[in-house]
């Protein structure tokens, strides 16, 4: 369970994640957190929340998004709202550290999918991009289908795939939350 205070890395994106309000502490209504994403690094993936509005209020730093078929750069003081449905993507648009603040209402699962995908890419288990192999990630995707899906192919297909795809991850012992190893663990894998 993701509490108020913890923080989440993703090795690959560049994004450490500060969890300022979690959903527990609010009842569900929102999620806040305050992101810091290095040069150079990016969300994993271009995707679209089918119920939750995003508010991204810039600290520091320029962060450029995508989102609706717009291509902006905000910086400190600009607000980005991306509303339910809208395909969009960010990155750091500049040469030092960006940070920014943002919302997620409601909060749904968006904490658990977070902290998967980033225990994920801090454990190896990505791709460059911070993506995880395609079995996993149709276990993950199906399960957080609520929180986000891909801009394309159309919503029926990715059910679909979904629908085929997950129980084969399953059979090959994926499961829709992924924890990092223990240290101790970690080493006893090798």
């Amino acid at each position: 369970m993701i509490r108020t205070g913890d923080v989440l890395q993703n090795p690959v994106t560049g994004e450490t994640v500060h969890v300022v309000r979690s959903a527990a502490d609010t009842g569900g209504e929102y999620v806040a957190v305050e992101v810091r994403v290095e040069p150079d690094g990016f969300v994993a993936a271009t995707h679209v929340h089918p119920y939750q509005t995003e508010v991204f209020e810039i600290l520091e730093g320029e962060v450029g998004f995508k989102a609706g078929g717009t291509t902006m750069v905000a910086g400190p003081g600009e607000t980005v709202v991306v509303e339910p449905g809208t395909a969009h993507r960010f990155w750091n648009n500049g040469d030092v550290p960006a940070r920014f603040r943002c919302e997620v209402r409601p909060a749904l699962q968006f904490e658990q999918l977070l902290a998967t995908m980033y225990a994920l890419a801090a454990d190896g288990k990505t791709n460059r991009h911070g993506m995880p192999s395609p079995l996993r990630l149709a276990v993950i995707a199906k399960h957080h289908f609520d929180d986000v899906r891909l801009p394309f192919p159309p919503v029926w297909t990715q059910r679909v795939g979904l629908a085929l795809g997950a129980p084969v991850g399953r059979l090959f012992g994926y499961r829709p939350v992924y924890e990092r190893a223990a240290p101790d663990e970690a080493a006893l894998a090798l």
